[in-house]
């Protein structure tokens, strides 16, 4: 099996800093099912870690294409049931999850494009570092479905609720580096290339604090700040099973692989 996520520890101050790549070696990094499983065990790799305070996760050229509309595995939930397809599912909560609830401080480096499942993952993270070059969208509902993964209410804790409806809805939208920077979905932009450099850089920050102090003021804000996630987002999941079932998912699809406008019915 493929290995397309590499851990290296005991960088920077103290040795404190930890770096997480994600690599799947095919320029975009989109995001199968195994990919998803291997983010989500590099996440947990850190629960009992006490000596890393800050990782760093990074994508090769790009952060991420977001979900892999062509890998087999993925492919195969059309032929699901209902109960089979709702646990395939749990995939993509379950990596955000993962990352969300770690006790180190999480940064993002993003280069070229962020898409998707790939903007779920960033805005479950605690800050992202962005390239000058680089460019989110989140493609979903222009797919037929909605945005899941409990990425909505982190979205709107960064961005408001205006903001989210226009980065969520308006599907064939990029948004810029400087956009998402205006619009608080991302706190640093970089220079071409250097988005990595500069992540690296605030994390040698976070590093120099005291870490027990960092990892329970990181856990009081959190605590606070998604008290009531769950209840919201609860049924994105059934909500995504019940879209993937529909017509305009499977034109969305469609039009998508044979690179044309989808045509939609509401049905």
């Amino acid at each position: 099996m493929a290995e397309f996520v590499k851990i290296e520890k005991g960088l920077g101050p103290e040795g404190r800093i930890a770096v997480v790549r994600f690599d799947r070696g095919d320029g975009i990094n989109a995001l199968s099912p195994e990919a998803l499983r291997q983010l989500t065990e590099a996440a947990r790799s850190f629960e009992d870690d006490d000596t890393t305070s800050v990782v760093v996760l990074t994508g090769a050229t790009t952060f991420s294409a977001g979900f892999d509309l062509k890998d087999p595995e993925g492919r195969s939930r059309k032929s699901m049931d209902l109960g089979t397809l709702r646990r395939h599912l749990k995939l993509g909560p379950r990596l955000t999850r993962a990352w969300q609830e770690m006790e180190q401080i999480t940064i993002g480096a993003i280069e070229g494009f962020c898409v998707g499942g790939g903007v779920a993952l960033a805005v479950a993270l605690d800050f992202r570092v962005m390239a000058r070059d680089a460019h989110m969208r989140v493609p979903e509902i222009g797919l037929g479905m909605n945005m899941s993964w409990q990425s909505v209410p982190r979205m709107l804790h960064l961005m408001g609720p205006a903001r989210t409806k226009q980065a969520v809805i308006l599907a064939d939208q990029r948004i810029s580096a400087a956009e998402a920077y205006e619009w608080r979905l991302v706190e640093e932009v970089a220079d071409p290339g250097k988005a990595f450099d500069a992540a690296m850089a605030l994390a040698a920050k976070v590093a120099a604090q005291p870490p027990l102090s960092v990892a329970m003021t990181k856990l009081t804000v959190n605590r606070l700040t998604h008290a009531l996630d769950d209840l919201a987002s609860h049924m994105d999941v059934d909500q995504f099973a019940l879209a993937s079932m529909s017509e305009d998912h499977k034109e969305g699809v469609e039009a998508f692989l044979e690179r044309r406008k989808p045509r939609f019915s509401g049905r």
